[in-house]
């Protein structure tokens, strides 16, 4: 997701009340747009595994929207939800809070260098409840705690991994060169 294209992120960073309802709405609008341009092609591919889904946009929306633009959000997200299929697998990245902190620093973005760790820790408490119900697809929980996908590629390879056991795909296995005379 290009956090980048959404206008209106720095400004919520710095006032999450006055600006959440339109970097929301930019957020609903640009996951649909994602959602409906490459979920058919990788359902048309196999299998369709996301860290995001449709339904999970929600959660932001909780945690920053007042009644109304709450209101607002939910009519809008309930009309584009009916186009968008549900993922084969949902990957929940399961970090705690202090290294999540951590990480957003590393990244250091303009943009989230003020952000605030009791939103990260609400934001957090929030995942966790969401994804502890019972979901239209499965969910595979990964601790990344330990793991730095950054600069350690056999850590990306672990939750590759993962998710193939999860969808019950066989590991990958490159084509054997034949050695010797031909089959018969």
């Amino acid at each position: 997701e290009a956090f980048e294209e959404n206008p209106f992120l720095s400004d919520f960073y710095a006032d999450r009340k006055r600006y959440a309802f339109q970097t929301q709405i930019f957020f609903l609008l640009s996951r649909y747009r994602q959602q409906r341009e490459t979920a058919p092609a990788a359902i048309s591919r196999g299998n369709l595994i996301a860290d995001y889904t449709f339904e999970k946009d929600a959660i932001f929306a909780r945690l920053n929207l007042e009644s109304d633009e709450l209101d607002t959000y939910f009519k809008l997200h309930e009309a584009l939800a009916e186009r968008i299929p549900p993922p084969d697998l949902i990957l929940f990245l399961r970090v705690d809070t202090a290294i999540a902190m951590r990480r957003i620093a590393t990244r250091d973005r303009a943009y989230e260098r003020l952000m605030d760790p009791a939103y990260i820790e609400d934001l957090n408490r929030a995942y966790e409840a969401w994804y502890s119900k019972a979901h239209s697809s499965p969910v595979l929980i990964v601790d990344t705690n330990s793991l730095d996908f950054v600069s350690r590629p056999e850590h990306l390879a672990f939750i590759s991994s993962r998710v193939r056991d999860a969808l019950g795909i066989p590991p990958y296995q490159p084509e054997l060169p034949l050695t010797g005379g031909s089959p018969e």
